[in-house]
């Protein structure tokens, strides 16, 4: 049966490793990355699926169409949600799309957040 500590050291001690571990890498830590999906991305409301989806998880950014013929954007919030974002990226997608790759770079740690919303940039 766990038993709570007896002393106030003890609980503190327990509370600074969590503090601690919480600094080094977290959930909660925000992180900003850009990502690029390629595959039939383009006229099949992809834009407008990784929007609402990155609402839908609280995230904010940017998604736009390339002359390349892929899609675009980047992606902030907190770390785990941005990782289900990506996983959404890879194997998800607009109903009628055909995802071949997603290619996620310059990831980083961020103080705060760099956009005020998820926009579709034109």
């Amino acid at each position: 049966m766990f038993q709570k500590p007896r002393s106030f050291g003890a609980r503190w001690l327990l509370h600074g490793f969590r503090a601690t571990a919480r600094s080094v890498m977290s959930s909660e830590d925000l992180i900003s990355v850009d990502y690029e999906i390629f595959g039939r991305v383009q006229g099949v409301f992809f834009r407008k699926y990784t929007q609402a989806e990155g609402k839908k998880l609280g995230l904010v950014g940017w998604v736009r169409n390339t002359t390349a013929g892929t899609v675009e954007g980047q992606l902030q919030g907190p770390r785990n949600k941005v990782e289900q974002m990506q996983e959404w990226l890879k194997s998800t997608g607009s109903p009628k799309s055909h995802i071949i790759r997603a290619e996620f770079e310059n990831e980083k740690t961020i103080d705060s957040l760099e956009h005020s919303s998820f926009k579709v940039v034109k």
